[in-house]
């Protein structure tokens, strides 16, 4: 009975189903930004990229105002970081009949690239003690969504060619330090879609009988998140550095409501609402500095996340002429394991005015998404990943890389004291993917990921 009315609610929208099903799935999915962790981006950092995102428990620098605010107390004066990530690759599709297509994230490297920016400011250090250590800061990362492109006919291109979701998250965050060894950290997950890096919604392509077929679920969406945080040290050096740090972090899951506008081949079909769902997220850390003296540092750092997308059952998208698709879903939890290592040479010889930092990493994820429901979308699959990470700070009357001076030891207003530069590599290996019994057959076959990714932050420090 259902069946039979979701096939006429198809008919009175388009003449195939597969165009408005494929829309519904791609709404959700359509963002294979690394390809496990569902559609969730985790490196948004080149500091814990480097580390295989290894960083809840040391978030030492402008960056942990995304992977753990309460970090910011340990930084003093004014701290930036701008930052993107370059993410190349794609998947390999084999049918059960032999036929072969490919897909990337729609050219060389994934566009919009996921980005980031962090400033933070320690008000104490800017004259403003009323508040007592109170730290400050703003964020705008891209968390969620980008973008995939099937190249040529495949048996499920009636389905989807191409898609596009780009997402932003604002994060005003305060981190306050209520001892020497805790510090808490509160902050807003503002989620919602930015017009300057892409249309404000979904956009798909798909191949029919007659052509090339567009689809559009242009609209727009905000919802407002919220994260706390804490960062235990309980064992510091005799200098005050921290010896053992504890982090925790936690994010909650959204609903992200969604109104706007269903468009076929840029004709107006009707009013469409729906919801994209956020997953709620738990990360904890622990990190040691076997070594932390003047000359030399050397931290390890293992962490754990959780992310809950069992909150993902179904995706409905209700139109104002009364159609109601629902597309099932049937997603499940998730833990992610990272281990990360950083070694720092604090004023090297070899380069004098500069700290240099060697990282390395390794980072598991399993995919929440079943057999059943995978879409071509976001052909999700468990990864192991491999990282290597370099950091560069420049300092005092240090040049960085012979151009400009790095920093005025006489904290002058608005005088940068250090510029850094990190850099990261990740490679994810993919355990491939043999799909069976799919609730939309043409999706059935072998699905083999390969992705990397490079990581850059520029940092400034007042």
């Amino acid at each position: 009975m259902r069946d039979n009315h979701n096939k006429n609610l198809w008919a009175a929208l388009w003449p195939s189903p597969d165009i408005i099903r494929g829309a519904g799935l791609a709404w959700l999915l359509a963002c294979p930004a690394a390809q496990a962790d569902a559609f969730r981006i985790p490196y948004q950092g080149a500091a814990g990229a480097g580390q295989g995102e290894a960083f809840t428990a040391q978030a030492d620098d402008a960056s942990a105002l995304y992977y753990n605010p309460a970090g910011l107390t340990q930084l003093s004066g004014v701290h930036s970081s701008v930052g993107a990530s370059f993410v190349g690759g794609g998947v390999d599709f084999t049918s059960p009949t032999g036929s072969q297509a490919h897909s990337d994230f729609g050219g060389e490297f994934g566009f919009p690239t996921p980005s980031n920016y962090y400033l933070v400011a320690k008000l104490s250090d800017l004259g403003i003690s009323a508040l007592g250590p109170l730290t400050v800061g703003l964020g705008l990362t891209s968390p969620y969504g980008l973008a995939t492109r099937w190249d040529g006919p495949t048996p499920f291109s009636s389905i989807i060619t191409r898609a596009r979701l780009p997402m932003l998250s604002i994060k005003p965050t305060l981190a306050y330090a209520a001892n020497d060894m805790l510090s808490l950290g509160f902050g807003l997950d503002i989620y919602t879609f930015a017009g300057f890096i892409g249309a404000g919604g979904y956009e798909s392509r798909s191949l029919q009988p007659g052509g090339l077929v567009s689809n559009e679920l242009n609209g727009d969406g905000t919802v407002v998140g919220y994260n706390g945080s804490l960062l235990f040290t309980p064992l510091r050096s005799a200098e005050g550095k921290p010896l053992l740090n504890v982090g925790l972090v936690y994010r909650t899951g959204e609903r992200l409501g969604l109104s706007g506008n269903y468009l076929a081949n840029g004709i107006s079909v009707a009013k469409s609402k729906s919801t994209l769902v956020l997953p709620e997220i738990v990360s904890g850390g622990i990190a040691g500095w076997p070594i932390r003296d003047r000359l030399h540092e050397w931290k390890l750092e293992y962490d754990m996340e959780f992310v809950n997308w069992s909150t993902v059952q179904t995706f409905d998208i209700a139109l104002s002429n009364g159609t109601l698709t629902s597309v099932p879903q049937h997603w499940h939890s998730i833990y992610t394991a990272s281990v990360g290592t950083e070694f720092k040479w604090l004023d090297a010889s070899v380069l004098p005015a500069w700290d240099i930092a060697l990282r390395a990493g390794f980072n598991h994820a399993n995919s929440p998404i079943p057999h059943d429901t995978l879409s071509p979308q976001l052909a999700d699959s468990s990864w192991n990943a491999l990282a290597l990470g370099l950091g560069l700070n420049c300092k005092d009357k240090g040049r960085f890389f012979g151009l400009v001076e790095c920093g005025d030891a006489s904290n002058k207003p608005f005088t940068a004291n250090s510029m850094g530069l990190d850099i990261a590599f990740q490679t994810f290996f993919y355990e491939p993917r043999q799909i069976a019994g799919n609730l939309q057959p043409s999706v059935d076959g072998r699905y083999k990921t390969t992705v990397f990714v490079g990581s850059l932050n520029f940092n400034l420090s007042y």
